[in-house]
């Protein structure tokens, strides 16, 4: 497999980050991270966090922001991600009532173009992330498909949460091969189904992660993303979990 970089989204670190913004990035390279894909940014103007992630050699590839935000102030948001160097811009989630019907996935997929096409102006990327509520159907499709199939390619792209999707029933393998060449992301996570379906530390799981991540290559990924919403253990210590249990499973 090639060498493709793993950064963490740093909302599985979001408690640390409160308390110390710098130092937790500083201790994401220290675990050998590549870069990170933001969830905020700590209250820091661009300029500033871009040196300061210079410093510690830490990569911005990706950022989530809420489609409100980018509806609300879309010229502020892009220019601020433009500054710091992030090379995509993902729309992370959808609340209930933006998703309660096809319209209502046709109308976001509506906004999600107008909002893509600005995005790639500025040199940047858009995507779209999934949980497991767009694996519900309408008319026999799901609203991820709904997004996808009504959205420009070279606009609106795929970052897949291997783990929502599998959550949802569906094989990440299989999805992410469906939109070959339009997936530049992808979210690579663990999951244990006793007592309940959870989340796990990469390789402590029941996934099968060599797969997953062989399938996102195949498929186009330029990144891998490490993240785990909810740990059991101390965030710290399972984000390094994961990463070396990554890297074992990718032979590095």
């Amino acid at each position: 497999m090639a060498q493709l970089p793993i950064a963490l989204q740093m909302f599985t670190l979001r408690e640390e980050t409160k308390e110390d913004f710098v130092g937790t990035l500083k201790k994401v390279k220290e675990l050998g991270y590549d870069g990170v894909e933001f969830a905020g940014f700590g209250g820091l103007e661009a300029a500033e966090l871009k040196g300061i992630l210079e410093d510690i050699d830490l990569k911005p590839f990706s950022s989530h922001v809420g489609i409100e935000l980018l509806e609300k102030d879309a010229e502020e948001i892009i220019a601020y991600h433009k500054e710091l160097g992030v090379e995509t811009i993902v729309i992370p989630y959808l609340v209930p009532e933006r998703r309660a019907s096809k319209e209502d996935y046709l109308k976001l997929a509506e906004s999600l173009n107008h909002y893509g096409e600005k995005v790639k102006e500025a040199g940047m990327q858009l995507c779209y992330h999934n949980h497991d509520f767009e694996f519900e159907k309408y008319d026999g499709e799901y609203g991820l498909d709904i997004i996808f199939s009504n959205t420009n390619p070279e606009y609106v792209q795929v970052e897949l949460d291997t783990f929502w999707a599998e959550f949802a029933g569906v094989s990440a393998v299989d999805y992410m091969d469906k939109y070959k060449g339009r997936l530049p992301l992808a979210h690579i996570k663990d999951m244990v189904t006793t007592p309940k379906k959870t989340f796990a530390e990469v390789g402590e799981g029941v996934l099968d992660i060599k797969a997953i991540t062989s399938a996102a290559e195949e498929a186009g990924a330029k990144r891998l993303i490490v993240e785990q919403d909810v740990c059991q253990r101390p965030p710290l210590e399972s984000v390094e979990i994961s990463i070396g249990n990554l890297k074992r499973i990718l032979g590095r």
